[in-house]
């Protein structure tokens, strides 16, 4: 499935949404307590100050960088640095309130920005690839 079909399924929310994607995509194994442990990161009336869509993609590089382990991984924290920054270079912002201001529209709620957040997690890993 794609991360709009998933978010526009009305059962999930941003942050939700864009972590069920990257497991389907990535095979991470995401357990149902991982999706409720980053449920309360994004979506409806309890939207955070950071955007529920880039916590979202952050939970799911964690599951990629760290897997099972106890411990930081070596290049974790920046990995993590340099995924909110191309987030906030793309979409201006890191703010969930200045997001919702700019992109959120009444019928896909804030779809564009869930979008982005899974395009930018897949440009991120496939450049760390190379």
């Amino acid at each position: 499935m794609t991360v709009r079909e998933i978010f526009l399924d009305g059962n999930y929310n941003c942050a939700e949404a864009v972590l069920l994607w990257a497991d389907e995509r990535y095979g991470l194994g995401v357990a149902p307590e991982d999706v409720r442990l980053v449920s309360g990161f994004g979506g409806g009336l309890g939207c955070g100050e950071n955007c529920g869509a880039l916590l979202g993609a952050l939970a799911a590089l964690s599951k990629i960088l760290v897997a099972d382990r106890a411990h930081l991984t070596p290049g974790f924290r920046e990995a993590c640095g340099e995924l909110v920054e191309r987030f906030r270079q793309d979409l201006g912002s890191i703010e969930c309130a200045q997001l919702k201001e700019k992109y959120r529209r009444p019928d896909v709620r804030c779809l564009y920005v869930v979008e982005r957040a899974a395009a930018i997690l897949e440009e991120y890993l496939r450049e760390r690839e190379k």
